[in-house]
């Protein structure tokens, strides 16, 4: 009930002012600094935060990864993405490649701080596939991400598009409607027929920095073999098990947090 509560006061609080800005309009973000941190003086990594689907950066483990990371001195930047939270755009529009493109501006836009120093990303759910597909399409690039961490990766996705389903609903495959209700949101045909071809694990192991991915055993949504895919093919990857966890990594948020922190320390200090 207390996220539900978030969500709605995400959409109806007051009007933000946007700095970013995707193919949907405006993207709302949330800077989280260590204490103390003196931006025109002082430089530290920076961590760039993807929530998952029908979430937002209010929601877990959004929250207590980014104060978890300041406490161990490293800044986070968390956004909403479009149609999610209090960035703008129509959920009926949104798509991976809309997703992809809104991290992407989050991405430029950390880069142009002067503050930060090493940038790297953590992804939950659809928010763990944005992460590694952006990453892999940054590989090449002079900032390329330091290091990723996936909770929850949801590669499901395209599998779930091709067999015409999503969260218990059920739809023709190979005629998509025009929208699929999907817990009180309109999923976009545009959204499901890309899913239908994309090559999540092929992009995202171009990517060939070091990977942190955890999984739950009790996740319902995303089974765990599909992190267990991602860290067949990755280059440099390390799989974290969490016994009892489930999907929304909402339970032992402390081992999860300290898992991300650490890994995250390891890499970026």
């Amino acid at each position: 009930m207390k996220n539900l509560f978030a969500a709605i006061a995400d959409k109806f609080g007051k009007k933000p002012t946007f700095e970013v800005f995707g193919p949907q309009g405006g993207i709302s973000i949330n800077c989280t600094l260590p204490a103390g941190f003196n931006t025109a003086t002082d430089r530290c990594p920076m961590v760039i935060l993807m929530h998952g689907f029908v979430s937002s950066k209010r929601m877990p483990p959004i929250p207590y990864l980014a104060s978890a990371l300041s406490e161990a001195g490293i800044a986070s930047i968390s956004f909403d993405f479009d149609a999610h939270g209090r960035s703008e755009g129509e959920f009926v529009n949104m798509t991976i490649s809309s997703e992809i493109a809104d991290a992407q501006a989050v991405y430029d836009y950390v880069c142009a701080l002067p503050y930060v120093s090493d940038i790297a990303f953590v992804g939950h759910s659809q928010g763990g596939v944005i992460a590694g597909m952006l990453a892999g399409r940054l590989e090449s690039s002079e900032r390329r991400p330091k290091c990723i961490a996936q909770l929850a990766p949801a590669a499901v996705l395209k599998d779930d598009a091709l067999a015409g389903q999503c969260m218990g609903k059920k739809y023709d495959a190979k005629n998509p409607p025009e929208y699929v209700n999907v817990l009180f949101h309109k999923l976009g045909r545009k959204f499901i027929l890309e899913a239908q071809g994309l090559q999540i694990y092929d992009e995202s192991c171009k990517y060939s920095g070091k990977v942190c991915i955890i999984h739950g055993t009790k996740d319902k949504i995303v089974p765990l073999a599909y992190s267990e895919q991602y860290h067949k093919q990755y280059a440099d990857s390390e799989l974290h098990i969490l016994d009892g966890e489930g999907h929304f990594m909402n339970g032992d948020k402390a081992r999860i947090a300290s898992i991300v922190t650490e890994f995250m320390k390891s890499n970026l200090l």
